[in-house]
């Protein structure tokens, strides 16, 4: 039977400036199945849901529903469940966790602080703390928005996880569905799309050695998806693979061509063409949708910018 990620494959359709946008990511967990709208349709109380929804709009935080790999029977209210926010600009990128008996507790946060980058409402509010265990590796399986999600994608977590990654969740939508399986790491907040079970365990190693695994990677969420394409584009030029090195400092034009300015933490700048085309033939962006072609990401140019002399005073 055909699905959208057999198309996406096929075809080769290029993974970056694919990944969601979100500065910061609030997760919590909720067992038990999940809906297309997973906020308001699990077994979370919808009103929770629906607050949560309405507090994040414009603030750069996304939030989603996480659980762990295995069967996903009713079983009740679990008594505690765990939470993490995590940041993911670099220079200032971080993963706090708590745990949580109230999930309405998530409504006293200061989302728009969390997405400007500052954790102190979270550790207050829910007595977080910085995590200090493995990098997370969520792994989207939320089959009632795509079913390539739960066919390709709770395998891949349930092979991490029967394998000894302590930090693999699954998690309700990453976007994408036809890179499935689609993986998000933490704290970094770089997207993988066709993962598999050997490629996310060095994508964790990487993490934990403060590096970024380019191979297969969708971009890093902190930034709008000409910044992602960009900023993958000079990280394999340059061969830089330190996770802080690179910030996207600007972002000029608009659909169909950006000018994107990355730099490096040593001062060196580069400006990136980047434009936006269509993918052909048509494939179907998601499993049931009609034949389109969607919007891809092509770095025309890479160019290192001169370096500014400083005056010597006399």
């Amino acid at each position: 039977m055909s699905r959208c990620t057999t198309a996406s494959r096929d075809f080769d359709e290029p993974l970056a400036g694919t990944a969601a946008t979100a500065r910061t990511w609030l997760l919590l967990e909720q067992p038990g199945p999940w809906g297309a709208q997973a906020l308001t349709s699990s077994h979370l109380d919808p009103a929770i849901g629906r607050a949560l929804e309405a507090a994040a709009a414009d603030t750069g935080v996304r939030i989603a529903l996480i659980r762990r790999p295995g069967r996903h029977a009713d079983s009740g209210t679990p008594a505690e469940r765990q939470v993490y926010a995590a940041h993911t600009t670099p220079g200032n990128a971080w993963l706090h966790s708590a745990t949580t008996r109230t999930p309405e507790q998530l409504l006293d946060l200061d989302l728009a602080a969390l997405g400007a980058g500052d954790p102190r409402t979270f550790d207050t509010a829910l007595r977080g703390r910085p995590h200090r265990g493995d990098p997370l590796a969520l792994v989207c399986t939320n089959g009632k928005r795509d079913r390539c999600c739960a066919l390709l994608g709770r395998p891949l977590a349930a092979e991490l996880a029967s394998s000894g990654v302590k930090g693999a969740w699954e998690v309700t939508h990453l976007g994408g569905h036809r890179f499935s399986p689609t993986l998000l790491v933490l704290p970094y907040g770089y997207a993988y799309g066709r993962a598999a079970a050997h490629s996310v365990k060095e994508i964790l190693q990487g993490v934990r050695e403060g590096r970024i695994v380019t191979d297969g990677c969708r971009g890093g969420s902190a930034w709008e998806r000409p910044g992602q394409a960009a900023e993958l584009a000079v990280r394999k030029a340059t061969g830089e693979h330190a996770a802080g090195a690179f910030q996207v400092l600007r972002i000029q034009g608009a659909v169909p061509r950006w000018e994107v300015t990355v730099s490096h933490t040593d001062g060196r700048m580069w400006r990136v063409v980047v434009a936006q085309g269509a993918s052909l033939p048509p494939r179907p962006e998601s499993c049931g949708s009609a034949l389109g072609s969607p919007a891809r990401m092509d770095v025309v140019a890479v160019r290192e910018l001169p370096r500014t002399p400083i005056p010597i005073a006399c």
